[in-house]
């Protein structure tokens, strides 16, 4: 269940994602298989062969794409979530969902 984003950041990244750009979506999320995790970021490409090239080049298996219709994507969470956060500049994710 997701939670803690406006409608309108939610419809941004759909729209980002739907033009084949690499978009992020960081948000409050409880998950029993991944006790003590409280963030996801959704890392979403409509084209799946750049969203795969993306993983690999961050070190992620692409086979973990989540394979979505329309929206497809990978899921970050923990100290990898942080680290590529940082790493594409996006500190305002960072500060707001407190991963730091």
């Amino acid at each position: 269940m997701a939670f803690g984003i406006t409608r309108d950041e939610l419809n941004r990244w759909k729209s980002a994602v739907s033009r084949g750009e690499i978009a992020f979506l960081t948000h409050y999320w409880l998950d029993p298989r991944f006790p003590g995790c409280t963030t996801v970021t959704k890392v979403g490409c409509a084209d799946k062969g750049r969203l795969a090239a993306w993983c690999r080049e961050n070190g992620l298996n692409p086979r973990y794409i989540h394979d979505r219709d329309a929206f497809p994507h990978f899921d970050l969470i923990g100290s990898k979530q942080a680290e590529i956060l940082r790493k594409e500049g996006l500190t305002d994710h960072l500060e707001r969902f407190r991963l730091e």
